[in-house]
């Protein structure tokens, strides 16, 4: 049973319809926090706020498009009126279509990154004065393989996702001040495509659907990294994989390394070097 290391606390998770975003979302609710589920698909909301109903958790269930950046605003407010804070966002909600740079359109592309670049920009936006006001909170966007590499059929993808460690990175050292922590996490094992729906996973046979891991194995990894003073760590890409398998063999309060939080080692050792510099500095 999940230590509820976030009691008390008040969380959004976006895209939280389906998939990753809702094991993040019951993973968060299971520790105690008092989870905001948002997304554009009001029956996947709605099953997403009953899983974690049936564990015992609170959902506010609000329809929002990340690209709305008014509307993520609202839901921001929406959640301080409701709960008188807002702690935690994770800015989950992606879409990753596999179309050739020869097939792309302007349309196509404006749309690939105004989903899984600005959305993240709305999400933190919106998030922000309310973290400011209250003192600080953790601000996490989901990263993966195509962060820091290069895929065939993804080429806006990899720019969306490259995009969200830059701006990490940047945000971080205007945001720590504030004691707002700004990183990202990947899965750090397969998931299911963001693509596949609830009803496409119940028509999957067992065998299809044991390919991907359950998301819910890899929320502890969000709920130990919200659960950490804002100060300890920013600007850092995590890896909830091996995270999660960390927190499994020595629980919430193991002794902190590089290789045990992150498939990507030396970046996240070089990102700390350049902070503690930056620090050194002044």
């Amino acid at each position: 049973m999940t230590e509820r290391l976030l009691e008390n606390q008040v969380a959004w998770v976006t895209g939280a319809g389906r998939g990753f975003g809702a094991g993040i979302a019951r993973g968060l609710a299971q520790a105690g926090a008092r989870v905001c589920i948002s997304d554009i698909e009001t029956a996947e909301l709605a099953a997403t706020a009953a899983e974690l109903r049936s564990d015992g958790g609170q959902a506010l269930v609000q329809l929002t498009d990340v690209t709305d950046a008014e509307a993520m605003r609202a839901t921001a407010d929406a959640i301080v009126a409701a709960w008188g804070r807002l702690d935690v966002i994770v800015n989950n909600a992606a879409i990753m279509p596999l179309v050739p740079f020869a097939a792309h359109t302007p349309d196509f592309w404006r749309k690939m990154i105004d989903v899984n670049l600005t959305g993240v920009y709305h999400g933190v936006w919106a998030a922000w004065p309310h973290m400011v006001r209250q003192g600080g909170g953790h601000c996490i966007a989901i990263a993966s393989g195509a962060s820091g590499r290069g895929f065939v059929d993804e080429v806006a993808y990899c720019t969306a996702k490259h995009g969200i460690e830059g701006f990490t990175k940047a945000l971080a050292l205007e945001a720590e001040p504030h004691n707002i922590a700004i990183n990202t996490m990947g899965p750090g094992k397969l998931i299911k495509p963001t693509s596949i729906t609830r009803a496409d996973e119940a028509k999957l046979s067992d065998a299809d659907r044991s390919r991907w891991i359950d998301p819910l194995s890899l929320a502890p990894a969000f709920v130990w990294l919200a659960a950490q003073p804002p100060s300890r760590f920013t600007g850092l890409r995590f890896d909830a994989g091996p995270l999660a398998d960390t927190i499994a063999t020595e629980g919430y309060a193991f002794e902190f390394a590089p290789e045990k939080t992150t498939i990507y080692v030396e970046d996240m050792k070089e990102r700390m070097a350049r902070r503690k510099q930056s620090a050194a500095n002044g």
